[in-house]
């Protein structure tokens, strides 16, 4: 259920993009040394910006799932607060759980973008190194899965759809979230959600970690961004276990099938929204703007659905997960 917090300074895996970054180097270098010596190297700065794109589409064409899963973890990769700024209209939080407090790794709050309002659940990362150590690394803790609900319930009680952004490497397994009922909060919202009166999109826009993503996961629609993860634990915590060995985590993403394409395949998600090439940490704004676009489609879709028949299609959606003729048996 729960994954072990992990900074996201340490980021292995990127040296895929040494290439782009050499190439993006000796860009830098021409423009400034043409803006000092006022040259004229145009021609050769636009053949190396043709290398580059070049560079980017033949690397991100065939990415392996590890190397899928760094990019996910990406320190410049848009997270929560990014989206709440870039794509809504309008953003008035509510915190707490009216239990025990207010947990910053889930941020909630009524949300406007264009003719429709919304609840809005995301797993909150936080930028700067303060900010990750208020937000818990997005890892949440129980009281952050019971606000949530309290938050979806509100929804229904007004008749708002409700969207969550995932991006969590997992729930917090402290002694003392353990101790607030972390695995019976999560269970609730999973329950919760299956029932809920009103239309649900779930997003996962970075990681998708265990239970921590399940707590705000189920939906009658799950996106997913090209370059992100969604899976039962993550790839260093799958090595660990089976083999005792992070150096094999590598090979551990592979045989999780955690990547969009293959939770497609398995009926896991609906949609995968596509990035920028090269991923969207390269274009933040026009990630976060494809998102927005993809958002609204399946939000008017939704909306046109009566809520019983919308209620039967998410409970059938969730029992026919994975269910892949000749390779697994039916769900009964």
């Amino acid at each position: 259920m729960s994954e072990p917090q992990r900074s996201e300074g340490n980021i292995p895996g990127m040296a895929f993009e040494r290439p782009i970054e050499e190439i993006e180097a000796q860009i830098a270098e021409l423009e400034s040394l043409s803006l000092s010596t006022r040259l004229d190297i145009s021609s050769e700065i636009e053949a190396l910006k043709t290398r580059l794109g070049e560079t980017i589409h033949k690397t991100y064409a065939d990415l392996s799932a590890w190397e899928r899963v760094n990019v996910a973890r990406h320190q410049k990769r848009p997270v929560a607060p990014d989206y709440i700024q870039e794509i809504l209209d309008d953003f008035v939080e509510l915190h707490g759980d009216r239990t025990f407090g207010d947990d910053r790794a889930i941020v909630t709050g009524l949300a406007t973008m264009e003719d429709w309002r919304f609840l809005l659940i995301a797993h909150r990362k936080g930028r700067t190194t303060k900010e990750r150590v208020e937000c818990n690394f997005g890892c949440a803790h129980p009281e952050g899965y019971r606000k949530a609900l309290r938050k979806m319930r509100l929804a229904e009680k007004l008749g708002l759809p409700v969207v969550c952004l995932i991006n969590t490497p997992g729930a917090y397994p402290g002694i003392g979230a353990e101790e607030r009922g972390q695995a019976m909060a999560i269970a609730e919202n999973i329950l919760a959600m299956m029932t809920l009166r009103v239309p649900v999109v779930a997003v996962v826009i970075g990681e998708g970690g265990s239970g921590g993503a399940l707590g705000i996961g189920v939906g009658d629609r799950v996106l997913m961004l090209e370059h992100a993860y969604y899976s039962v634990i993550s790839p260093e915590g799958c090595a660990a276990i089976l083999w005792k060995d992070g150096e094999r985590s590598p090979e551990a993403a592979e045989a999780l099938r955690l990547t969009s394409r293959d939770l497609m395949e398995l009926g896991v998600i609906d949609e995968v929204i596509r990035e920028p090439l090269g991923g969207a940490h390269r274009a933040p704004s026009v990630a976060m703007n494809e998102v927005r676009r993809v958002l609204l489609r399946n939000l008017r879709e939704l909306a046109a659905v009566p809520i019983d028949e919308l209620l039967q299609r998410r409970r059938k959606k969730y029992r026919r997960i994975a269910e892949v003729p000749g390779r697994f048996p039916r769900v009964l």
